[in-house]
């Protein structure tokens, strides 16, 4: 019996390379690289498992076929694969083929950004993760005020496909209030915005169906989508954070006609963009002409940090009658990510259709922190909180923008006014690469193919606005030593930094 679970075929595998080379991370014919090419591509190969860019026990193709793929010798191939069995990256069975694999004791890759454990931190500053600690003392007055109307619903089943009824009310009449009228039988409560997205996702994009996503777009919806079995078509993003290219957008939906749309119109994660009142119109009807449902993820649009004029209307807005956009929202980011409350807002017919397959799923979300939601929403204190958490992302931005200044003048990037990511073009570094010296000096950061298709983004990083200060400060500074190391072409720098830093 074979040993591996999927398979990845060589031009897949030889385009994943090619993005690494573009930006610095393998040099597989470039003249006078500094190591011997089945060297560097074993490196390369090692970089994607590490990444979870392939995922453990993926059979790699035959050494003939990516040779061939990679316009390199067949003996290349197969150095570099003896190579990665040397190292515990590759297992080999005649008959069955090669297959990722990571060493003894180390830990399974993720494919997804996910935090560290707070207790498992140790002297690592952790960036993986966009979210910072609860806006107290709201979290615990929210969870005060939700024990108090605990016993009106602890008298029965507890099950609430559908969300409690006074939380759906609640969040339809802030729709109404920001010009969306909305009813509370067009409001469903998710287990957060993933939640949210895997309903819609499977409601609406069965495997193999397209879906068209922003380049970049938010890593862990893009994962998501792919273990679905969705075929993402990526449309890239303006220039700058100017929002869509609406031109690239009309074509895409004209020509490739997508079942499904994905686009975080209110301070794009991971770049920060906006998109404006024109392109937010534009992008509705291009859709509703290619008859493709369009999921608008509102998690950032409570996070404007910088008061730049008028914000821009929802999406919905532009669609009276449902049938195109659907909505998703969460407390996650505006609030807190311990508190799993996510909302989606559609037509009446597709709330119906997404709570009745709810019943295969996870039945409802957790009446405490729906009712915790709804005593911040009905005037216990969301305004404030969330004025509370847009100031705390503001210093945080501004302390990163001001230590990559000092100690990293080459990078490039946009302030963002609002979100909580900086989104980074490493002067021509391997994002990948830095990721990796970065763990080894003490400072954890995803690289920029986590949030791309196909290998794309190679050349860039994601900072949150997740620290400052001084925190913010040794942060970059490890990254800039990370990125010396990488420039230099060194090996493994110290596992420890100098002086470990306790955050």
């Amino acid at each position: 019996m074979a040993e591996w679970t999927s398979a990845v075929g060589a031009v897949q595998l030889a385009r994943l390379l090619r993005s690494q080379e573009s930006a610095g991370a393998v040099a597989l014919d470039r003249p006078g690289r500094r190591v011997p090419a089945y060297r560097s591509l074993a490196d390369g190969v090692r970089l994607l498992v590490l990444e979870g860019r392939i995922p453990v026990a993926t059979r790699l193709p035959a050494e003939r076929e990516l040779a061939s793929a990679l316009g390199v010798s067949r003996t290349t191939i197969a150095a570099a694969y003896e190579h990665l069995r040397a190292a515990g990256f590759l297992e080999s069975r005649r008959g069955a083929g090669s297959w990722t694999s990571v060493p003894a004791g180390h830990p399974l890759p993720t494919r997804g950004l996910e935090p560290l454990p707070p207790d498992a931190t140790g002297s690592m500053i952790d960036l993986g993760c966009a979210a910072l600690p609860a806006p107290e003392p709201w979290l615990t007055r929210a969870m005060h005020g939700a024990l108090e109307q605990l016993p009106l619903y602890a008298h029965t089943h507890g099950d609430y496909p559908a969300g409690l009824p006074g939380l759906r009310t609640a969040i339809a009449e802030r729709y109404t209030a920001r010009g969306v009228p909305t009813m509370s039988e067009q409001i469903m409560i998710t287990t957060g915005a993933m939640g949210a997205m895997i309903a819609l996702c499977r409601l609406f994009a069965g495997r193999g169906e397209r879906i068209a996503v922003d380049s970049p777009s938010y890593a862990n919806i893009l994962q998501l989508m792919r273990e679905d079995g969705a075929r993402l078509v990526p449309v890239a993003m303006g220039e700058g954070l100017t929002g869509w290219d609406v031109e690239t957008w009309r074509h895409t939906l004209r020509d490739a006609a997508p079942r499904l749309a994905y686009v975080i119109p209110d301070y794009h994660n991971p770049t920060g963009a906006l998109a404006d009142d024109d392109q937010r119109r534009a992008l509705v009807d291009a859709a509703r002409r290619a008859g493709t449902v369009v999921v608008a993820d509102e998690t950032m649009s409570e996070l404007r940090l910088d008061d730049t004029g008028e914000r821009p209307r929802p999406m919905a807005s532009y669609d009276p009658a449902g049938s195109t956009v659907v909505t998703v929202g969460s407390a996650s980011k505006a609030f807190w990510a311990g508190l799993r409350i996510g909302w989606v807002r559609a037509a009446p017919e597709v709330i119906r259709s997404l709570v009745s397959a709810r019943a295969y799923a996870d039945l409802g979300s957790p009446v405490v922190e729906q009712l915790a939601t709804t005593w911040l929403l009905e005037g216990g204190g969301w305004a404030a909180a969330t004025g509370l958490r847009r100031s705390q992302a503001r210093a945080n931005r501004d302390a990163i923008v001001a230590a990559l200044q000092r100690h990293l003048p080459d990078w490039e990037y946009t302030v963002p006014h609002g979100g909580l990511t900086l989104w980074v073009r490493t002067g021509g570094l391997s994002g990948s690469r830095i990721a990796e010296a970065g763990e080894r000096v003490g400072v954890r950061i995803p690289s920029g193919p986590r949030f791309g298709v196909g290998g794309a983004f190679e050349g860039y990083v994601r900072l949150p606005f997740t620290v400052t200060g001084a925190v913010a400060e040794e942060a970059v500074g490890r990254l800039a030593a990370a990125a010396r190391a990488v420039a230099e072409g060194a090996g493994p720098v110290a596992a420890e930094p100098a002086g470990a830093f306790i955050a």
